[in-house]
């Protein structure tokens, strides 16, 4: 399958040019007709046939085969969630904290990787530590400093305003030195570049499959290291977190299912599995050398506007404009679909593989 073949299934973008990827990708329609197609075997086969638990379970079972096998995990490794955000929460709510416990985390997280844990600061009396990077990057000999005495670190693998990879193994080894668990953020890099998250070391990565993967909204996912799954005492228990739901006691399920709780729809996570088919079906390389041609062919057009990274790290494309939310609904107006950023005050185009040099050269030209 080639990029072009791909773009020729999404038809949100029949007249439009759609740079903004890194919020929410438009699906293909193969994925929305295995959402759709699942529902509809669910409601009108399952019911006599094998049963609507089983099919939803099985369901279930392969979307985590096909996660796992994305980040180079074990399926006993991997929770399904709703999003990145939920990942995070359920993660930061597991954990057993108390008052003059620390978290670190940089100034470069998105509103997930921060609310949790202003949360546990009010509720737990937890100190929190804010690592300043310079324009996307880590410092990481004041990370290292940081850390001492730091009970989790929580950092993004991409940052989602300035288009950055971060250092993610390098920094978790410092936590790890430290003593600190990670928790890494990672929805902005499957589905542009490849991801293993046993290099990365960390022993949390949350993620989600509607930006980079095209899938749909609903279906997120957290990898939980074997090693780290013990310290997880979930505050919320349902019939999927404990491995028998009708003992008399209760024992959580000794992987990261002890991070799901009960009936959810197995549609999104359907759609989900086709969308890394479909990712898998044009190659990681291929995707990731088609984002980097067009990212240069922007980031040449926009000159000293440019924020982000000159030489190429992922499709994020962060530039300067006069009056950044002005500037992207006039742009709207002309068909062309970016987004504003609180900091820096910029604008951010999102490119993918499905993009073209006739959406990068109508940016440029409305700009």
């Amino acid at each position: 399958m080639r990029p072009a073949d791909l773009r020729a299934e999404m038809p949100a973008l029949d007249g439009l040019v759609y740079l903004n990827t890194g919020a929410s990708g438009p699906s293909p329609r193969r994925v929305v007709d295995a959402a759709t197609g699942f529902l509809e075997r669910h409601a009108y086969e399952a019911p006599g046939g094998d049963g609507m638990y089983p099919v939803a379970w099985d369901e279930l079972d392969r979307t985590r085969e096909a996660v796992a096998d994305l980040l180079g995990a074990s399926p006993a490794e991997i929770a399904l969630t709703q999003s990145t955000a939920d990942g995070i929460s359920r993660v930061a709510n597991a954990l057993p904290w108390a008052a003059g416990d620390t978290v670190v985390r940089t100034d470069l997280e998105h509103a997930a990787g921060v609310l949790p844990w202003r949360r546990l600061a009010d509720t737990a009396g937890i100190d929190v530590r804010v690592h300043e990077t310079e324009r996307g990057r880590l410092d990481l000999e004041a990370l290292e400093a940081q850390l001492r005495d730091a009970d989790l670190l929580c950092l993004s693998s991409l940052a989602w305003n300035y288009g950055t990879r971060l250092r993610v193994s390098e920094a978790v080894d410092l936590a790890h030195e430290a003593g600190a668990r990670v928790l890494v953020d990672a929805v902005q890099s499957p589905g542009q570049m490849d991801v293993d998250v046993r290099e990365w070391g960390a022993d949390f990565v949350a993620g989600a499959g509607h930006k980079w993967l095209l899938g749909p909204w609903g279906a997120g996912f957290l990898y939980v290291a074997e090693e780290a799954t013990e310290a997880l005492r979930p505050d919320h228990v349902g019939y999927r977190s404990v491995e028998e739901p009708n003992a008399e006691g209760y024992q959580y399920h000794r992987n990261a299912r002890r991070l799901e709780i009960g009936t959810l729809s197995p549609a999104p996570y359907a759609g989900l599995s086709e969308a890394i088919r479909t990712m898998e079906a044009i190659g990681l390389p291929t995707v990731e050398a088609r984002i980097e041609t067009l990212t240069n062919r922007l980031k040449e057009g926009l000159g000293d506007r440019l924020v982000g990274p000159e030489a190429y790290e992922s499709g994020l494309v962060t530039f300067e404009a006069d009056a950044p939310e002005q500037t992207v609904n006039s742009l709207s107006e002309s068909g062309i679909v970016v987004r504003s950023l609180p900091y820096p005050e910029a604008v951010r185009a999102s490119v993918h593989a499905f993009n073209s040099e006739a959406d990068i050269d109508a940016l440029l030209d409305a700009l």
